[in-house]
């Protein structure tokens, strides 16, 4: 992909989504579940509904796909098939959301995109339409798909801290008094998640810098094509310089000194980043929708039951890491499953042409979680 940017054939993104969505699949039902596309509040969502009779209310599982904000969908087969298992097993309502896409379609679009999806779900009368229980609803999400999920938890679950300029200030955004957010989460399930822009040179960052799978220099090339066209924001969290000033408050919530277990300490030293010198337009990184990892533990203690998976062999490992422990010194109840021999992204490969028994474990990880706890 990088090959056929530097020639100038097409963009190296342009590429890996071409090749994603040759992967793309119809909405085929089976004798389980009737599988259909659709749209709420005009963004397309694919859902799964169980065929056989219930004489209860069903759970409810919301799921949004990775693809660092770029990439993917939730048609992809891998996904299609994880959505389907997850209905068929837990006999539960599943809903796959269908985002827009940077950088067509930058921050905060596809986080807003998602809430929309989620408060037309979580109504009163959309939830009797399918026949949902409104205490049995969990958000799911894989990759950038785990960054949304743990975004719009957070601001589902509590009062949503907003950011302008280099000046903090709290935007009391209080949804327990919203009549779209009457019905909240029971739980999250966070698979791989990367889950803050604010150091981008922890120990997971260095040891996987060239990967396998999803590098250092990838994950910024895409993560800033996420956030803006200018170059010069790559350049700077290449050097992790790229927090403007006024940010430095946010460096204890991530500092992974304090937060990672010991094992995954080793030899490294920690180096607080380094303030940069980049112009207002970038305080964009000062919005914690995009660091849910940069939010005060006070607020922490609000969040719903969680589930979290990381990889070994993961530049996001030490994220989710981080953020076990910080959930779990807030009082939060934790679940976590760290895969040894885990690399990113491994649920998209439960599927030929690239199977690894790998995203079978971590997707009969999560459905065996979420059936346990929904």
């Amino acid at each position: 992909a990088m090959l056929f940017e530097n020639i100038g054939l097409m963009g190296y993104e342009k590429l890996f989504s071409t090749l994603v969505k040759l992967d793309y699949t119809q909405p085929i039902s089976d004798e389980n579940v009737t599988v259909m596309d659709t749209t709420f509040t005009d963004i397309p969502v694919r859902l799964y509904l169980p065929k056989r009779k219930s004489e209860r209310q069903r759970p409810a599982v919301i799921f949004i796909h990775g693809g660092a904000f770029v990439l993917g969908s939730c048609r992809q087969s891998p996904l299609d098939l994880l959505n389907r298992l997850t209905a068929n097993k837990l006999d539960a309502v599943v809903v796959g959301v269908d985002y827009r896409l940077a950088p067509q379609y930058q921050f905060p679009t596809p986080y807003e995109d998602v809430i929309s999806v989620v408060k037309f779900f979580l109504e009163d009368k959309t939830l009797a339409e399918y026949g949902v229980d409104p205490t049995r609803i969990c958000i799911s999400g894989d990759s950038s798909g785990g960054t949304l999920a743990a975004g719009v938890v957070q601001q589902v679950c509590f009062i949503l801290e907003a950011f302008d300029s280099f000046i903090l200030y709290y935007t009391f955004f209080q949804i327990q008094n919203d009549p779209e957010f009457k019905n909240k989460f029971k739980a999250q399930a966070l698979i791989y998640p990367g889950l803050q822009l604010v150091d981008i040179s922890m120990p997971s960052h260095q040891e996987y810098e060239h990967g396998p799978v999803l590098s250092r220099n990838m994950a910024i090339e895409l993560g800033c094509l996420y956030l803006t066209n200018d170059k010069a924001l790559t350049q700077a969290m290449r050097k992790n310089q790229h927090m403007p000033h006024g940010s430095g408050h946010l460096f204890k919530l991530v500092n992974w000194s304090t937060f990672l277990p010991e094992k995954y300490r080793k030899q490294h030293v920690y180096t607080e980043p380094v303030l940069g010198r980049l112009n207002t337009s970038f305080s964009i990184l000062l919005d914690n929708r995009l660091s849910p990892l940069a939010t005060n533990d006070s607020q922490l203690q609000n969040l719903p039951l969680t589930y979290v998976v990381t990889c070994q062999h993961d530049i996001l490992r030490d994220d989710g890491l981080i953020y076990v422990s910080r959930l779990r010194n807030a009082g939060v109840k934790v679940s976590h499953d760290h895969m040894e021999d885990g690399v990113h992204g491994a649920l998209s490969f439960m599927t030929l042409p690239v199977y690894l028994r790998l995203g079978i474990r971590i997707k009969d990880k999560y459905i065996n979680w979420l059936e346990e706890n929904l």
